[in-house]
């Protein structure tokens, strides 16, 4: 994604001027007689979200009155600037006063600008931002390309985003920042012991693989990254009705994530060991499919029984998850769209976390509400552990019942997770159903940035 910081002087940028209803009176009494005219002709009250362009005595654009909540108010969305860029012509523009947080603000106005356009003409809007005293630019570009990274992977439709076009993505991003790429694809997969990646995805015409990217100096803290990479999930013979597979492009928003984050990371050279591993399949329907009741080895050596066809981003994990803590890592992540469970509980804005690591729970959540990408700590509650019991097999890997499904997720997820010395597990959606400031409908970054203000705190 283009900058859209002028770093260069900008004497002539456009002044945005916050205002609140209750700072509007004070404000209107300084403007000059015109533009307090035109504010009263046009009703303007600074409602949060409200924009009025007010001309100058030349008929040129003087200045940008746009609404935001009082201090007091009982929410104050930090990314209400993200709406600006759909708002304004194209110009060069600064603020003229602090919003509640110009850093968070800034960001947002990069963060509004993105558009998809790779099968329709969809201009980014030709805005930009002179950043905000003590605001550093490529800090918030960096966040906002990766971010544009994970969208623009979310919002591609399946037909041209499967395992093979995530594994050039993810080779695009290796090779940017000269990190070490391999693949395995297949029937490898069987002979290389990932014998679940290989059930799920053996159905499709498209080979399921494993991703791995490594990168940085081996003597620093090993921290490794598993993103779900279900590029379609038509939830097997367990099959999904058709509203429920309508938005399963967006299945692969773990992996879309966990490469942003790996952007992030590599971009900004932090003093980490990186590696990502992206498990990749579609789910789909054929005679070879995997079967409910079905029994398979995993890597790690238990075996699972298929309560559900439908939960497969939990089969892949395993098997990565299982590679990973091999490594004995210092930090072990991975990130999916998991559950339904999870949507129902918390909605589609605040993804649940889960690890039984109270100093990094702490860090997780301070960082999300910092970054406002927010995050909400769920509990691994022990004694739902035994509804994983199989009378077959080690576990099964969906319970009957229906109840606290994300937790049994991630329960049978932490079965796989033994050596790394701390482990974060999050569900996440990866998309917005209606347009935010900041955040348009669709493909989403999330939890991405929280995770990285987290790392660069660490290991900066």
């Amino acid at each position: 994604m283009p900058s859209i910081f002028e770093t260069a002087p900008a004497p002539s940028a456009i002044p945005i001027t916050f205002v609140t209803k209750s700072s509007w009176p004070a404000l209107r009494d300084t403007l000059p007689a015109e533009a307090r005219n035109f504010a009263e002709a046009n009703a303007y009250a600074a409602k949060p979200g409200s924009c009025l362009i007010l001309p100058g005595a030349d008929g040129r654009i003087a200045q940008v009155l746009f609404g935001i909540e009082d201090s007091d108010a009982k929410h104050c969305d930090p990314f209400r600037a993200g709406s600006l860029p759909g708002l304004l012509p194209a110009g060069t523009y600064r603020f003229d006063n602090a919003p509640h947080d110009p850093r968070l603000a800034a960001l947002a106005f990069a963060l509004g600008s993105y558009r998809f356009g790779r099968y329709r003409k969809a201009e980014s809007p030709e805005v930009r931002l002179v950043p905000p005293d003590g605001v550093a630019a490529a800090e918030l570009d960096r966040l906002a390309d990766a971010a544009s990274l994970a969208r623009d992977l979310v919002n591609t439709p399946s037909n041209d985003m499967g395992p093979e076009e995530l594994e050039a993505a993810a080779k695009q991003v290796a090779e940017r920042f000269g990190a070490r790429f391999t693949s395995i694809i297949g029937d490898d997969l069987l002979q290389q012991n990932f014998p679940l990646i290989h059930a799920v995805g053996r159905a499709s015409t498209r080979a399921p693989r494993l991703i791995e990217l490594i990168w940085g100096d081996p003597a620093h803290p090993k921290v490794t990254l598993v993103g779900k990479g279900v590029c379609f999930d038509t939830g097997g013979l367990d099959l999904k009705p058709s509203s429920s597979m309508l938005l399963m492009k967006k299945d692969m928003g773990g992996a879309a994530n966990v490469l942003a984050l790996a952007q992030m990371v590599m971009d900004a050279k932090l003093k980490l060991h990186l590696r990502v591993l992206i498990p990749t399949v579609e789910n789909a329907v054929a005679g070879n499919a995997f079967r409910p009741l079905d029994v398979f080895p995993s890597r790690k050596g238990l075996t699972v029984e298929i309560g559900n066809t439908d939960a497969e981003g939990r089969l892949i994990l395993a098997d990565a998850l299982a590679l990973a803590d091999e490594d004995k890592p210092d930090l072990l992540i991975d990130m999916g769209t998991l559950t339904g469970a999870a949507r129902v509980a918390l909605g589609p804005d605040l993804p649940p976390f889960y690890t039984q690591d109270e100093t990094l729970a702490a860090d997780v959540a301070r960082c999300a509400a910092s970054e406002n990408d927010p995050l909400w700590r769920m509990p691994l509650w022990a004694p739902y552990d035994s509804w994983l019991d199989s009378k077959v097999a080690t576990l099964n890997n969906a319970p009957s019942g229906g109840f606290a499904g994300s937790i049994t997720c991630a329960l049978f997820l932490q079965r796989f997770v033994e050596h790394a010395r701390s482990w974060l597990h999050l569900d996440i959606f990866a998309w917005t159903p209606s347009a935010k400031p900041g955040r348009p409908e669709g493909g989403e970054c999330q939890a991405a940035r929280a995770l990285y203000k987290l790392l660069s705190e660490r290991y900066g």
